[in-house]
């Protein structure tokens, strides 16, 4: 590829054609500040804080769009250059709801860090008509805020290039100019899927997860409550960036410490109910495949995912596997098996979840995840944000906490539980054990490294002892979307089907700590493997605990009582 030379604030750069003046910038160790620009899906230059000067041009030129030419001079930090950008940030500012202090994104704000960085202290503008739109809180997951909102338009992107959603825009003009769904609609009533990749992008607080902290607190100090925690796979290789730790780290133990010194009454994982997934999952696969069921079958543990196929494609619902999420699967047997176990009132029961996900506190609230028919399944779902902030209100010094063990039974669990939180894992787990039950011999190797990875679409051919299993491994609802027109259209070779909702699936989720871009999904996934190679078990058809589950209570996989708790429907939606 061609090479291009230039300059930049004195320095000497070579990059190839067509790199940004903003990438280039990089190459030369300088940071322009951004706001808007999102690499490879939002580039507009909008926000027109990355303005720089060039030599010989006539205005100043916004560096995320602006591509290098050969001998171009580049001055970053020029006089012009810094007026330019702190007039653009206070005019920002001047129609920006300035509520920091008791803002959810304080000390995480990428429009206060740049107001920081270029020493603005003061703002001489009080902004033209202010931004009156009123706060969207219709939805259990998300809240959208227009009067923080800098229409920098990441979230629109995300919505539209990465999840094919479309669910909002720019609306009006001007002044008037709103990110919201058409035609004046809130989140509830428009196509949402409630996954929160726009929270993960948005710069400012404009879009949040609906927060449900001060009612687990509530549940935690009423003395008549039996409260019960689970955490999901993705969440031990978040949880310590929010308190300094470097992407990637494992704080398995740290969090279940935590999580007890906050009061919980027992500390489970959704590890253990991933492995029952596995089990009826895999049996559901097998008995499809013998019996001439629907195929592709498709995975149905990504929330984001089933409001997706619903929306869509209604018209190929009998493709989703009938098992709940792991989540889903776990609050039911709360309900049931461990509250008859215990001898205890599923009504006096209050089950939390921590995800990296805020599609989850959707699924909690359908009206057909209710074993008892009184109260739901799963009573409170927060994200990992969520119980990085429980512990800092608490006082606890996370980076001191002693490691502990999840409490028993719900608590054991394989490595194959732990990989469904990265994108590809779910499929290794369910074929490390229809493998072994197929060919009943031991597999020569529990690594599948066909489906690792952050390709989009990946695919491959297992053979099962003679049996030629076509599978494939989607992640992002654009590429799902892929799969879901070959099996419109007929066309679909696949047996079996992943899909993950997010962007390197749950460790990217829209629960998950801010920042997170490529570089950090790959640190979580390869923590995420760690994990599992550190478990003495990995695949879940070994876990004790699943096999007295069983014995004691389901019977077997796709059996009466296994359906009735373990297994759901779901139901075409009707796009407005």
């Amino acid at each position: 590829m061609k090479q291009i030379n230039l300059c930049i604030d004195g320095k000497e750069v070579q990059v190839p054609a067509g790199t940004t003046i903003l990438a280039a910038a990089e190459v030369a160790g300088k940071k322009i500040p951004t706001l808007c620009f999102l690499k490879d899906i939002n580039e507009i230059g909008a926000c027109r804080v990355c303005l720089v000067e060039v030599e010989g041009a006539r205005t100043l030129s916004a560096s995320c769009v602006t591509p290098v030419s050969e001998g171009m001079k580049v001055h970053t930090n020029s006089p012009k250059v810094r007026r330019a950008r702190r007039l653009q940030v206070e005019l920002l500012l001047s129609d920006h709801e300035m509520t920091c202090p008791t803002c959810i994104r304080n000390g995480n704000c990428e429009l206060q860090q740049v107001a920081e960085d270029l020493g603005i202290r003061d703002i001489r503008f009080t902004g033209g008509k202010k931004n009156s739109a009123p706060v969207d809180r219709s939805t259990p997951s998300i809240i959208r805020d227009p009067q923080k909102c800098i229409l920098c338009r990441r979230c629109v992107s995300v919505c539209t290039a990465t999840q094919t959603v479309e669910a909002i825009a720019a609306t009006n003009r001007g002044f008037d100019t709103v990110i919201a769904p058409a035609n004046g609609r809130s989140l509830a009533d428009s196509p949402c899927v409630k996954c929160g990749q726009c929270v993960l992008v948005c710069p400012t607080g404009a879009l949040i997860e609906r927060e449900y902290v001060e009612e687990v607190w509530e549940a935690l100090g009423d003395p008549t409550k039996h409260v019960v925690v689970q955490t999901a796979p993705a969440t031990r290789v978040a949880i310590g960036e929010e308190f300094g730790y470097d992407p990637g780290s494992i704080n398995t133990g740290q969090m279940v410490a935590g999580l007890r010194a906050l009061g919980f009454d027992k500390v489970f994982d959704t590890d253990f109910t991933a492995d029952l997934t596995i089990l009826e999952e895999g049996n559901e696969l097998l008995q499809r495949l013998n019996n001439g069921g629907t195929l592709p079958m498709i995975t149905s543990c990504s929330p984001g995912w089933i409001n997706f196929i619903e929306f869509f494609y209604g018209d190929e619902l009998d493709h989703l596997s009938t098992c709940k999420s792991p989540q889903q699967m776990f609050g039911a047997l709360v309900k049931s098996y461990y509250a008859e176990k215990y001898d205890l009132n599923p009504d006096d029961i209050i089950c939390v979840s921590i995800m990296p996900c805020t599609a989850k506190k959707f699924e909690a609230g359908r009206t057909e995840m209710s074993v008892t028919g009184n109260t739901p399944d799963v009573d409170y779902v927060l994200t990992t944000r969520e119980l990085a902030r429980m512990i800092k209100q608490a006082g606890l010094n996370f980076n001191e906490l002693p490691e502990e063990e999840y409490d028993a039974p719900l608590g054991i669990s394989t490595g194959a539980g732990v990989i469904f939180g990265a994108t590809g894992g779910v499929m290794e787990a369910a074929l490390r054990t229809v493998y072994e039950v197929v060919v009943e011999e031991e597999l020569p190797s529990l690594d599948f490294e066909f489906a690792r990875g952050l390709e989009g679409v990946k695919e491959a051919e297992v053979d099962l002892k003679g049996t030629k299993v076509k599978v494939a491994i989607a992640h992002g609802l654009s590429n799902a979307r892929r799969l879901l027109d070959q099996i419109k259209d007929g066309t679909s070779p696949y047996h079996f089907i992943e899909v993950m909702c997010c962007p390197g699936g749950c460790i990217g989720g829209g629960g998950q700590p801010i920042p997170t871009n490529t570089e950090i999904r790959q640190k979580r996934i390869d923590a995420t493997y760690q994990a599992d190679r550190d478990m003495p078990l990995r695949k879940s058809h070994e876990n004790p605990a699943v096999t007295t589950l069983y014995e004691e209570y389901l019977g077997k996989p796709l059996g009466e009582k296994s359906h009735h708790l373990l297994h759901t429907h779901y139901t075409k939606r009707r796009r407005k």
